[in-house]
């Protein structure tokens, strides 16, 4: 199997470097060079690919419908340690006891408090802090966990960020008589064709997704001096991979910095470790966050760590103010991992494989 593999990759390159028969033109370059872009079910083409190379790939495909990745199940015991609330509403008055006096207030902002204690309408947010229920909501922790890469992978993967119909050719409307490809389904890329800028994937038979559907694994060589086990973070693609030596380990999705916070780019090692901390920022300003009990965070660059989060399920695209989130199950694989490992200041490669747009 792993011979044939071979001889198809080696037939495909050969195809599409001798017509440039996989990547179509962007815009602005003219002519499109692939015929198969222009008319996608023409002499000679199937699905938007010639036919022989759609007929090679296509055994490939019914073979390995998806990745052949083993999932990390959510970890529930360490999604449901503490309750969390958010605060709604504007600024909130603390009350020394349920109906009780005033005591203090938190401001409006994007704040988060953890559930000690109930009382009828009443929420106790730490010893002697009451808040009246109605100014809460309930935090819900994302289940997402990412996948064992098990040294390789037949194809490259990525998993589907927005609920979405394939298209049976590149470009081409949806094809709404097929499932809908619900968040994260993982799929493989089999071919790529660009399309008026934007890159298209095969990910099955007369499926093609364009690339802003999907975070792509993309593997990458280890800078020489990192060792052991250490950590590769594509900010393009908002996802992260864990590495043994050159052994991709593990990948998952993240969220890393929103453009006005963007996460830096570089070689970094970690330099401190929590199992669980508080994390508030930007007082007295519009974007004033405060979060309470943040799990699984190594600090890496500065005040910037990658940790565990509890109050979105937006993996897979920039969130934060800088930090790179994970879901408490992937921070607490991290965290143990790379320290089981004997690795307690592991590397962090933080990059970018592409440009936003």
């Amino acid at each position: 199997m792993l011979l044939r593999r071979c001889l198809i990759i080696l037939t495909l390159l050969s195809l599409s470097l001798s017509a440039g028969l996989v990547m179509a033109a962007g815009p602005g370059a003219g002519p499109n060079p692939n015929p198969c872009i222009q008319n996608p079910n023409g002499p000679g083409c199937t699905a938007g690919l010639p036919s022989v190379e759609y007929q090679l790939l296509l055994d490939e495909m019914l073979l390995h419908p998806h990745p052949a990745v083993r999932p990390l199940p959510p970890n529930i015991e360490e999604i449901a340690k503490f309750a969390f609330m958010k605060i709604i509403g504007g600024a909130v008055t603390v009350y020394d006891a349920p109906g009780g006096n005033a005591v203090g207030g938190i401001d409006e902002g994007f704040t988060y408090v953890t559930v000690s204690g109930r009382q009828g309408d009443w929420v106790q947010i730490n010893a002697g802090q009451w808040i009246p229920a109605s100014q809460l909501a309930v935090a819900r922790p994302s289940e997402f966990a990412g996948v064992y890469l098990d040294g390789s992978l037949a194809y490259p993967m990525a998993w589907v960020l927005i609920p979405t119909y394939s298209s049976r050719v590149p470009g081409g409307l949806h094809d709404e008589s097929r499932p809908i490809m619900e968040r994260y389904t993982r799929v493989n890329i089999f071919a790529a064709a660009e399309v008026d800028g934007w890159e298209w994937y095969l990910v099955g038979p007369d499926q093609w997704i364009r690339q802003t559907s999907v975070a792509r694994v993309l593997l990458v060589d280890r800078p020489p001096q990192v060792k052991g086990r250490w950590f590769a973070i594509d900010l393009y693609e908002q996802v992260l991979v864990a590495y043994e030596e050159d052994t991709p380990v593990y990948a998952t999705l993240i969220s890393s910095g929103l453009q006005d916070w963007e996460t830096n780019e570089g070689l970094f090692n970690v330099t401190q470790r929590q199992s669980n901390g508080n994390m508030s920022g930007a007082e007295g300003q519009t974007d004033f966050y405060s979060l309470e009990n943040v799990p699984w965070v190594m600090y890496y660059d500065g005040a910037i760590s990658m940790h565990g989060t509890y109050w979105h399920d937006g993996f897979g695209y920039r969130h934060s103010h800088g930090c790179v989130n994970m879901t408490i199950t992937d921070a607490y694989w991290a965290f143990n991992w790379s320290q089981d490992g004997g690795y307690d200041a592991p590397y962090v490669h933080v990059f970018s494989s592409g440009e936003y747009r």
